[in-house]
């Protein structure tokens, strides 16, 4: 399998803009499906603002794109524009630009939900790696500079046609409140599971403990009367009659 560095984007990787532009387009007609068209300026503010990450093979040939953007005054997160160069397709790759753009997502935006609509099964299983659930159109921003971003998108008359309620792609979430909740719940299941085993643990340290005194007792009971009898019969021989020293 090839090895890819998969950095957050600067200054020095403006010069790729166009071309990123270019591949998305592209890719975007030969599945015929859309995503939202961004221009290269706007790939070039992204990089710029530290909102993206890019890819390159070892020989440092381009490999790959995605950003972020924030909606709602930044309750909503999307990580968009995910776009693998054509040779460097199936190879793994997507997955690890999607692992990078959710780690910078929650760095920079720990409290926003992060969402995104796709077509490919391929992203779908990588979101829910990373935790995403599928989720109904209405769970997602209602920003309506998101949704105007979807004109451009070849399917846009059929999500206007069911009222922004569905259309092609399929809408998955991560919500950060629900994976603490999940979390909070997972710690107490452990804590309730690792406390009845330290109560097992406990009660059978008890359990050999009495035994090991009882046995002490018994032993030191046993020790004494031994000795009594022993102090009796040699009483007892001293001082009856007809015995001789």
């Amino acid at each position: 399998m090839e090895k890819f560095i998969v950095q957050l984007a600067d200054f020095s990787h403006l010069h790729y803009a166009a071309i990123i532009c270019d591949e998305m387009e592209s890719s975007a007609k030969a599945r015929g499906t859309g995503i939202a068209k961004r221009s290269p300026e706007y790939i070039e503010q992204k990089m710029l603002e530290g909102k993206a990450v890019i890819a390159f093979s070892a020989d440092k040939t381009w490999a790959g794109f995605c950003y972020i953007e924030t909606w709602s005054h930044g309750n909503y997160v999307a990580n968009s524009g995910l776009i693998v160069a054509p040779q460097f397709r199936k190879s793994g790759l997507a997955k690890g630009i999607k692992q990078k753009i959710f780690e910078l997502s929650r760095k920079k935006y720990p409290d926003s939900k992060i969402f995104g609509l796709t077509t490919g099964l391929a992203v779908m299983k990588i979101n829910s790696d990373l935790g995403y659930e599928p989720v109904t159109y209405s769970e997602l921003t209602q920003d309506e500079a998101f949704w105007k971003g979807c004109q451009s998108c070849v399917n846009f008359e059929i999500l206007k046609s069911k009222e922004r309620k569905n259309c092609l792609c399929t809408a998955m979430l991560y919500n950060p409140d629900e994976k603490k909740d999940s979390d909070k719940k997972n710690k107490f299941l452990n804590f309730k599971k690792h406390s009845k085993m330290f109560e097992r643990i406990t009660k059978m340290k008890a359990t050999i403990y009495l035994k090991q005194i009882k046995l002490r007792t018994h032993e030191k009971i046993s020790g004494t009367s031994l000795q009594r009898r022993t102090g009796h019969v040699l009483l007892r021989n001293l001082f009856s009659p007809g015995i001789k020293s």
